[in-house]
C-alpha cells in the first residue's frame, strides 16, 4: 500500500466537490451544503485562491483530502495554518492517510514559517479527538467559535458601509 499526498488542480473539482458532501454527510450536516460548484471553483483555483487543497490517495485512488487557508496570529507575528476540512473516505481509515494528510500540512506550516496549525472539530467526535491527541493536539477548552452568516452577516455589512476611508 503506497500513501501519497499532491497538491489538487483544477480538474480535481468535482472530486473535492463529492468529498466535500461525504464529509458532511459524516458529519450529519448534509443539509447544510449550499456551494455552486463553479463558484467553489473559482474559489479554489482563481486569480485569487482563498484556500488550498491536498488530495491523499492510497495506490493511486484518491481516499480524501484536507483543504486549509492561512490566518494570522498577532501574538506570534507570525501566519498560521487553519484546517477547515479533512476527510477520509470510511473505507480508508486506519490506513494512516489521516495522520499522511495532517503531517503534510505540518510540513507546510513550518516551511512557511507558521507559528501553528489548527483546526475545530465537533465536540461529539470522539474518534477523531482521540486521533487527533495521538498526534500531539491539544483541545483549545478556554475558546468558544463565534460566527456570524446569513441575515446576520448582510446587516452588519450593511453597518460597515461608509465607513472605509
Amino acid at each position: 500500500m503506497t500513501l501519497s499526498i499532491r497538491t489538487a488542480t483544477p480538474a480535481d473539482l468535482p472530486l473535492i466537490a463529492q468529498l466535500i458532501r461525504d464529509l458532511a454527510d459524516y458529519e450529519k450536516l448534509l443539509h447544510e451544503v449550499r456551494f455552486d460548484e463553479a463558484v467553489l471553483g473559482q474559489k479554489l483555483f482563481g486569480p485569487r485562491p482563498y484556500a488550498e487543497v491536498v488530495i491523499g490517495e492510497i495506490d493511486g485512488t484518491p481516499q480524501g483530502f484536507a483543504l486549509f487557508f492561512h490566518n494570522f496570529s498577532t501574538f506570534e507575528g507570525k501566519p498560521g495554518i487553519y484546517l477547515e476540512d479533512l476527510f477520509v473516505r470510511p473505507e480508508a481509515r486506519g490506513s494512516g492517510l489521516g495522520k499522511a494528510l495532517l503531517s503534510h500540512l505540518a510540513m507546510l506550516a513550518v516551511e512557511r514559517d507558521c507559528a501553528r496549525l489548527e483546526w475545530s472539530v465537533l465536540d461529539w467526535n470522539s474518534p477523531a479527538i482521540g486521533f487527533y491527541q495521538k498526534l500531539g493536539a491539544r483541545l483549545m477548552d478556554e475558546w468558544t467559535v463565534m460566527r456570524v452568516d446569513g441575515t446576520a452577516l448582510q446587516q452588519l455589512g450593511a453597518e460597515g458601509r461608509g465607513l472605509a476611508a
